[in-house]
């Protein structure tokens, strides 16, 4: 029976969120492979001159071992 691990991680973008939890699963499956999931903890952003500069996701990547 395969063990599922679970790794957490945070994404960044400068165009918007989804590319930031994109960026974040790219940037693990550099080094783990059989990555089967991803959910996404929490949503935050940068800011700069009143508007938004840096997209931030927390992420959870779920792999199995």
């Amino acid at each position: 029976m395969p063990v599922v691990k679970v790794l957490e991680v945070v994404g960044e973008s400068s165009t918007d969120w989804q590319s930031a939890v994109s960026n974040a699963v790219s940037e693990a499956a550099r080094s783990v492979n059989n990555i089967r999931g991803v959910e996404v903890v929490n949503w935050t952003a940068g800011v700069d001159d009143g508007k938004v500069t840096q997209y931030k996701a927390n992420v959870k990547i779920a792999y199995l071992e």
